[in-house]
């Protein structure tokens, strides 16, 4: 199993369980530093340098060279929208396709407006982090190539709607995620989540797809080393 997707402060052995690695997505610089240094001690540990677009505007060109990953990065508007947040997002797809890395996109209630923006770029490869696009916007996502998956949490397990959206997906561009310490699955709902909890995230899978565990994890793992090029 692969946590593509995670937030911690400190990596305790117990959180990763049988994880064969873990992406830790960075908020802002301070996390982008702190991922850096994690994976230096483990090598379980994918790190991501970014800025989230609800952040203030940080600088981390000097970072994203010994990154794995950038992001999360993208738009944000649950709050209205906010196109001050496009210069920050550019600034990291850039980065992206300058290093080669691949992108975790954050978009919440702007998704067609990442799409949009995604589509001026050649070239590029990365994941909707807990994709929120519904059924209709997947033929969008694909449409930019097939260097782009979709991330899927642990609400899967308690939102009945995620489960449909799931099925619509295709297999070989579906990744799981545990976004911990949020989106925690049952049977841990209410609690912190933690990485380990993915396991929860891909028997649900198996569940949908009425495929075993072994199966599943197989053809999910395979996906997140594509996606983040681990040998």
């Amino acid at each position: 199993m692969i946590d593509t997707h995670a937030h911690l402060e400190k990596i305790v052995a117990d959180d990763l369980g049988e994880l064969k690695y873990i992406v830790l997505a960075a908020s802002d610089r301070e996390d982008s530093v702190r991922n850096l240094e994690l994976a230096k001690e483990d090598k379980r540990i994918i790190p991501a340098v970014g800025v989230h677009p609800q952040s203030s505007f940080e600088d981390i060109s000097d970072l994203a060279k010994d990154a794995r990953v950038i992001g999360e990065c993208g738009l944000d508007y649950s709050r209205g929208v906010d196109k001050s947040q496009i210069e920050l997002f550019k600034a990291q797809i850039e980065l992206a396709e300058k290093y080669k890395k691949p992108l975790i996109i954050h978009a919440r209630k702007a998704v067609d407006e990442v799409i949009e923006i995604l589509k001026e770029y050649k070239n590029l490869r990365g994941v909707f982090h807990c994709y929120a696009g519904g059924k209709k916007r997947i033929k969008n996502v694909l449409e930019l190539g097939e260097n782009w998956y979709f991330g899927i949490d642990g609400n899967l397990t308690y939102e009945i709607g995620l489960e449909e959206v799931v099925m619509n997906i295709p297999k070989d561009r579906l990744i799981l995620e545990t976004d911990c310490p949020w989106l925690t699955p049952v049977p841990h709902r209410g609690e912190e989540n933690k990485p380990k909890y993915v396991e929860y995230v891909y028997k649900k899978v198996a569940e949908l797809w009425q495929m075993s565990f072994e199966e599943t994890e197989k053809i999910i793992d395979e996906n997140a080393r594509r996606l983040f090029l681990i040998i």
